[in-house]
């Protein structure tokens, strides 16, 4: 099995190079990388078995692949499978096959790490792959927003290195495990930086523009998988280390409120699902124990709307509501919405149960509000016309019927939930939701402002959550 895991991790930098002497069999390639980690994740999640390789030993540098790893590297695995199939007949290079590869494999060894310093290494890599991907149009404003990500993540990331190197002179190890007894600011330089790449709270309101305005396929691997490089070892920290696990929960509910309170207001279809994964990166948080398995329904349910608002007639929602959507695409956009929203049958409803039933008490109520924010961000979808005859490209229907396709069959990982208490309350929730959309939501003419979004105010918040956090880890 060792040696199956590191070929699976050096599988997609290898093809990412072969790419660049067989570009015309690109897609191909990718997409049998794609197949190659669902296959390993599948693996990891029917066996429910543990693995721990050490790279390192007397440094603490280890990845460890068990049940939490298989279902991130299964959501990294799917959307990348789906955004391949997407661009299938589409005119994108083999320069685009090789950089979604080389983020594709990055992702993947960054589930892998429980070590700071391995980690660090895949997060450059990621940043880097995503930087090139948002550049890919070559025009003035995808270069400016790709220079904008870098260097905001690289800001980040050098924040997080000082404190990985602070938590290894304290006890002369890069493990996650190293944060015990580590000086606060090691643990406020690291969690800085994981914030801010994951996309958590206001350190993530770089999020918006960069996911809205990049291209479709680009923003549904970003949304789905690549945030979620910054959050899973926020996750596997407050498993491993029960005093950071009420820190955790505290910007779990803290994400889920911001984000949504902006996805309820915000007019622009991308920029309202940008900011509703700003608040599901908040469910992940808000119960670690449980954090793949919603990891997993919002990765494929948030790459399939963005792939869905790729080919709507607008990105207005105001000219939507007078522009019919293609019948089919309108079903597929019902479809995700309700999964997203918590809708029995789909995924979406066993992710949200299951994260209820895990919460703390304090959580509940904010949580609560969150779930019926979601409702109502989603009405704006579900209650637009239908009926147009607009065609989309070739590619859009396997990569959108790939992942609602997975969120049908992602209920098997918890059947328990369909009971008549559980399928109540998110029914009466998606009800309730509805009603305020209709008769308050859809009224107002309320316009958020985005100057919170602006380069420098970007890094002045970095400055902020380090206070925040100096105090929270003091306290």
């Amino acid at each position: 099995m060792t040696t199956i895991t590191i070929a699976w991790i050096a599988l997609p930098f290898l093809m990412g190079f072969i790419i660049y002497l067989f570009p015309r069999i690109d897609k191909y390639l990718s997409l049998a990388v794609a197949v190659a980690s669902a296959g390993y994740a599948l693996q990891l999640l029917i066996a429910q078995s543990s693995l721990e390789l050490k790279l390192l030993d007397n440094f603490g540098v280890t990845l460890t692949l068990d049940q939490l790893t298989g279902y991130f590297i299964l959501t990294n695995a799917l959307v990348t499978a789906a955004v391949v199939l997407y661009c299938w007949s589409g005119n994108k290079t083999a320069f685009f096959y090789a950089q979604t590869m080389m983020l594709h494999g990055s992702v993947n060894a960054a589930f892998a790490c429980t070590d700071f310093i391995s980690l660090y290494v895949a997060l450059e890599v990621s940043g880097i792959a995503a930087f090139l991907l948002i550049a890919y149009p070559r025009t003035n404003r995808s270069i400016w927003v790709a220079l904008r990500y870098l260097f905001i993540s690289n800001v980040a990331m050098l924040f997080y290195l000082v404190g990985a190197a602070l938590a290894y002179q304290t006890n002369h190890s890069f493990a996650f495990s190293a944060l015990r007894g580590a000086p606060p600011e090691a643990f406020a330089f690291i969690f800085l930086g994981l914030l801010v790449k994951g996309g958590v709270f206001v350190s993530g309101l770089w999020l918006p523009l960069t996911h809205s305005e990049s291209e479709t396929p680009v923003s549904a691997l970003l949304s789905g998988v690549v945030v979620k490089t910054g959050v899973y070892p926020l996750v596997r920290c407050a498993l491993i280390l029960e005093e950071v696990d009420p820190i955790i929960r505290i910007f779990g509910v803290g994400t889920a409120l911001l984000g949504v309170f902006y996805a309820i207001f915000e007019k622009d279809t991308k920029r309202m699902l940008a900011f509703h994964t700003i608040s599901q990166l908040g469910f992940i948080l808000a119960a670690p124990k449980v954090g793949g398995f919603y990891a997993l329904t919002h990765g494929l349910v948030k790459s399939a709307l963005f792939l869905i608002a790729g080919v709507l007639p607008s990105r207005n929602f105001k000219d939507l509501q007078h522009k019919p959507i293609n019948t089919a695409v309108w079903i597929a956009l019902v479809i995700a919405s309700f999964s997203i929203s918590g809708f029995p049958l789909l995924s979406g409803f066993g992710a949200k149960v299951l994260t209820m039933k895990n919460l703390a008490p304090w959580q509940v109520i904010a949580m609560n509000v969150a779930a019926l924010g979601t409702a109502i961000s989603f009405a704006k979808f579900i209650f637009l016309p239908r009926g147009g005859q607009e065609e989309v490209k070739p590619g859009f229907w396997p990569g959108v019927i790939l992942l609602i396709g997975g969120l049908f069959v992602a209920n098997v990982v918890y059947y328990d939930a369909y009971t008549v208490a559980n399928v109540i309350k998110p029914l009466a929730t998606i009800g309730t939701g509805w009603l305020v959309y209709l008769l308050i939501i859809q009224r107002l003419a309320v316009k958020l402002p985005r100057v919170l979004e602006q380069f420098e105010h970007l890094i002045g918040f970095m400055s902020l959550m380090l206070v925040l956090l100096f105090w929270m880890v003091l306290a």
